[in-house]
């Protein structure tokens, strides 16, 4: 029983000897300083930074053609599918063909007396130099029998000419299609009477591959981009190298880049816009006229450009934007900002770095203004600074 109670006792006192070294270390630990905490740093650096726009637009055919006929007639038969891509020459319609065919026989025919009199004419004529060899006729006969000539033979001319007009407007009796493209519904059909000279066309056609897009932008903004390439503050973009994107209204990309043709001489009176125009390649027609589109147009590049990560800027309560900027010593330093536009996942910064700071970009939640930090460099998912990759393909 001694022993027992002796083994229950040297127990208890190896409890509390355990507690009181645990107590003990806890304090120790409590009473010291807590190490920094570890953030993602990135080292910034300056580089080319394209100014892309992005303006309203909608989209337009590349060539709008009417179909309208040009010779009158019953249309007799509609031979193309609506809705359908037809090509330049094919036959979409076709007219009452009889009448025009009657009017070759008959130009034929014309042609055939025309040419009779003339032959005889020409004979007439030689005759008449045979008798003016001999002396036995006098010269206004052989002067009479040249008048009579050249009468046969302009009269030849003619009857080729009214020839040649029927046979045209018998082919006009198939109307062909002006242009490549898509055509509409028909506005006609079989059994109406069309016109030469009527006023409504039987369809329409629209090429669409490529296409238009027509946008607009503030002619301040074109004027104020004139100015800082003028001042060195943008360089501007060599010609046909400025990159135009289109943005869908679902806010997807088009997968085709296209190029900038022009910008309007005049300013609209009521809207103080200019309009401008890109050409985008179409070959699935995706794209339709009047689709409403925002286009990005890259409009210059600021070489010294600086960009961070949006993950890498907080608020403050008045809304201004900051990053922290880390000193030589690794303490942290908020830094208010003017921020740009955005490009992929980076913000642009119009003021407030210079591009050669080391800012935080993970774990912002964490840095006191102030404080020090455990810096480790930060890569996004790509292993490549966010900064780097989102400049570098806009620039491409």
């Amino acid at each position: 029983m001694y022993s027992t109670q002796r083994s229950r006792l040297t127990a208890c006192l190896i409890a509390t000897t355990f507690l009181a070294l645990s107590s003990g270390g806890a304090l120790a630990q409590a009473g010291g300083a807590m190490p920094p905490p570890a953030v993602g740093v990135i080292q910034l650096q300056a580089r080319p930074v394209p100014v892309v726009n992005e303006l309203p637009g909608r989209i337009a055919a590349t060539r709008t053609a009417e179909v309208r006929a040009r010779v009158s007639g019953i249309l007799q038969e509609r031979v193309f599918q609506q809705g359908s891509r037809v090509k330049q020459g094919d036959v979409l319609f076709r007219i009452e063909p009889r009448l025009f065919r009657v009017r070759i026989d008959s130009a034929e025919a014309s042609l055939q007396k025309a040419k009779a009199i003339q032959a005889n004419a020409r004979q007439q004529l030689e005759r008449q130099k045979t008798l003016m060899d001999r002396n036995v006729t006098s010269g206004v006969a052989y002067d009479e029998a040249v008048a009579n000539l050249a009468q046969a033979d302009a009269d030849v001319g003619l009857a080729e000419a009214a020839l040649a007009e029927a046979r045209i407007n018998l082919d006009y009796t198939e109307v062909r299609a002006p242009i490549t493209g898509i055509i509409g519904g028909a506005l006609v059909t079989e059994g109406a009477l069309v016109t030469a000279e009527g006023a409504s066309a039987l369809a329409l056609i629209q090429q669409v591959d490529p296409v238009y897009a027509d946008f607009t932008q503030s002619a301040q903004e074109l004027l104020a981009l004139k100015r800082a390439v003028e001042q060195k503050t943008l360089a501007s973009p060599a010609p046909g190298e400025a990159r135009v994107e289109l943005v869908m209204d679902d806010g997807t990309v088009y997968g085709q880049p296209g190029r900038l043709l022009f910008a309007s001489a005049s300013v609209a009176p009521t809207t103080g816009q200019v309009t401008l125009r890109a050409e985008f390649p179409n070959p699935k027609g995706d794209l339709l006229p009047g689709m409403y589109v925002r286009v990005r147009l890259e409009q210059g590049v600021r070489q010294a450009g600086v960009t961070v990560p949006q993950r890498a800027v907080v608020r403050t309560a008045a809304g201004e934007a900051q990053v922290y900027v880390l000193g030589d010593d690794n303490t942290a330093q908020a830094r208010n900002l003017t921020l740009g536009r955005s490009i992929g996942q980076d913000w642009v910064v119009e003021a407030g770095l210079d591009g050669s700071e080391r800012i935080v970009v993970d774990g912002v939640q964490k840095v006191q203004a102030g404080g020090k930090v455990a810096p480790e460099p930060w890569k996004s998912a790509s292993t490549e600074p966010t900064t780097t990759s989102a400049t570098s393909k806009a620039v491409e």
